[in-house]
């Protein structure tokens, strides 16, 4: 869902769920593939981001060096104008 770069410079592909699924790990390292394949972004690293991760994608993700967050909507929400919304 979002390329970006870290502190370091690095390229960072960050896919976007609502519950992190084994199918979003599967998802983000097919787009990590394909963007490794420009010498200019290689070798990127990986994020999914969810409300909820379930056990199961962590450790997969875990597995193939992918970073996993997770982010509590309300909080990012708050204090946003109401038209504003992620999901």
């Amino acid at each position: 869902d979002l390329l970006c770069r870290d502190a370091d410079g690095r390229a960072v592909v960050v896919e976007v769920k609502r519950v992190g699924e084994i199918a979003g790990v599967e998802q983000l390292l097919r787009y990590q593939e394909r963007l490794d394949r420009d010498r200019s972004l290689a070798p990127t690293k990986g994020m999914l981001v969810a409300t909820r991760i379930k056990p199961q994608a962590r450790v997969y993700a875990a597995s193939r060096g992918i970073e996993c967050v997770e982010v509590d909507l309300d909080e990012l929400r708050a204090g946003a104008p109401p038209d504003l919304r992620l999901f």
